[in-house]
């Protein structure tokens, strides 16, 4: 194998974080088989050129046993192999290796030249706190739904939403251009019900449209929505993609929040000992396309996260990652304002919550709802009971 020009590596590396599950006389041979696979994806003993393998293979950092036969592996890649495409990148992270039983990828750095590549979200926490003109305590949020109401009566729904006091008030996820609730009617009655709302509280509420499509409808969705005045974007990256976020997210003609919400990634990080980690798929990887919250199924709901696989979560909003800023989790999915006070306790004040359909479930006032929750959120912050995160 004769290379047809010399490698021009610099030496920088990045690490990432596995988790393998194998027998302890295995886990070398599985580290080492990442390395490869992860990069060159061909027999090392068919390459002879020295730089190569030198340079470009992954090399292992450490192996730590963990517990139940699992063991902490720390890679290092180059990252002239990640190239400086974040499609290129996440494929460097968990490519092939996702193919492979007993695989899971846990964490990983940026190093200054990726950091340089991937600025992270526009706002972060304390972007969308000045936005909303909220510097301390739990940020408020709330869905419009059932799918199958009209474009009015969401408008509606979101007016008085917004004259109950919630912060964030984001389309659901399932709702995108149907032919009862066309987007572009929707989200123009609703940006308007908001923006009404805002000038009779005096307060600053964000309507945000979801905006996941087919890739060519992206983009003018997310520019209707900004000539409607909508406060923000809600997108689905495991529908649409991380980097097609990540363009929205740069987009300097849009310079708008964005809401990540989880569709179609419950599979990526259920398997304790496959996928990706919670902090990794709903904290780093959405920091690093550039969400400004993350949407994500708290513990006791509807769904099966842990307390230790959200605290995980929250500490992929959080943990060091270049210059990308800290962002705001969003614990949902069966939240409701009895609630309230265990889920501040638990997750702080640097939180927005999100109840949808418990705040119709309480009699037909729901201008007062709201405001059982705004009031019950602010107890629990004043009060002191909560995290510290």
């Amino acid at each position: 194998m004769i290379p047809d020009r010399p490698l021009d590596l610099g030496g920088e590396r990045f690490e990432v974080v596995y988790q393998l599950a194998c027998p302890a006389d295995e886990v070398e041979v599985r580290a080492r088989d990442i390395c490869v696979e992860q990069t060159i994806e061909f027999p090392e003993s068919l390459v002879s050129d020295p730089h190569i393998l030198d340079g470009i293979v992954g090399q292992i950092r450490s192996i730590e046993p963990l517990d139940r036969g699992r063991f902490e592996v720390v890679i290092a890649y180059p990252v002239e192999a990640a190239g400086s495409e974040l499609t290129q990148f996440i494929n460097l992270l968990f490519g092939n290796v996702s193919l492979k039983p007993g695989v899971r990828l846990v964490g990983f750095d940026l190093s200054d030249t990726l950091a340089a590549l991937y600025p992270g979200p526009r706002f972060g926490r304390t972007g969308l706190r000045r936005l909303l003109d909220v510097p301390d305590g739990p940020l408020l949020c709330t869905a419009i739904k059932p799918m199958g109401l009209g474009p009015r009566a969401l408008a509606d729904l979101a007016y008085r939403l917004a004259l109950g006091g919630m912060h964030l008030i984001k389309d659901d996820h399932g709702l995108t251009d149907q032919g009862f609730c066309r987007f572009e009617e929707r989200v123009s009655l609703c940006a308007e019900a908001v923006v009404r709302a805002n000038r009779e509280t005096g307060r600053t509420c964000l309507y945000l449209a979801n905006v996941t499509a087919p890739v060519g409808e992206i983009e003018r969705r997310a520019r209707f929505a900004k000539d409607a005045e909508v406060g923000g974007l809600l997108f689905c990256p495991g529908l649409a993609g991380f980097d097609a976020m990540r363009s929205l997210a740069a987009d300097e003609g849009l310079c708008l929040p964005i809401l990540s919400h989880p569709a179609f990634q419950g599979s990526f990080c259920l398997h304790p000992d496959t996928g990706l980690s919670h902090g990794v798929l709903f904290g780093q990887l959405n920091r690093l396309a550039g969400a400004d919250a993350t949407i994500f199924p708290t513990w006791g709901g509807r769904f099966s996260f842990t307390q230790d696989e959200c605290l995980d979560l929250i500490d992929g909003t959080v943990r060091p990652m270049g210059t990308a800023r800290p962002i705001f989790p969003v614990p949902a999915g069966g939240m409701r304002l009895d609630r309230v006070s265990q889920m501040c306790a638990f997750y702080g004040s640097d939180v927005s919550l999100l109840i949808g359909g418990d705040l119709q479930a309480h009699g037909g006032d729901l201008v007062a709802s709201c405001r059982r929750f705004v009031e019950l959120a602010r107890h629990s912050f004043e009060s002191g009971a909560m995290r510290s995160m």
